[in-house]
């Protein structure tokens, strides 16, 4: 799996337009957190119970119509959680499957706060709320 920081798979995404940017969080998260323009929503896990959706890779490949060479990128909240879809994706035979590294909020600070330190909204990149 590729890793890319949020400026470098921003950057990506406009030279590729045939790369598709999943936003891999909760349903709760890409609605009220924000998430960035033309991302995918497709849950790795939701609440209450934080199960792995079994079809998660089913999911991404009907986004995708079958091309599983077409290059995903997937983001998160810290860019952790996508690591996992990413191997997911991964073992289900995508080709091209990219980290984006930091995610949508970025590391915790010291004062265990997120969106100060890093991540895609930090890095001043097209974002949108619910």
């Amino acid at each position: 799996m590729q890793q890319l920081d949020p400026c470098a798979a921003h950057a990506l995404l406009q030279q590729r337009p045939e790369a598709i940017l999943v936003d891999c969080r909760t349903e709760i998260e890409h609605m009220y957190v924000g998430h960035p323009v033309g991302a995918e929503h497709v849950a790795w896990q939701e609440a209450p119970d934080w199960d792995i959706d079994p079809e998660f890779a089913d999911k991404v490949k009907r986004l995708v119509k079958g091309d599983l060479n077409r290059p995903v990128l997937l983001i998160c909240r810290s860019g952790h959680r996508s690591v996992y879809a990413g191997e997911a994706l991964e073992a289900a035979g995508f080709a091209t499957v990219i980290n984006v590294l930091e995610g949508f909020e970025g590391p915790l600070d010291e004062n265990f706060h997120r969106g100060t330190l890093g991540g895609w909204r930090h890095r001043g990149l097209p974002w949108q709320q619910s």
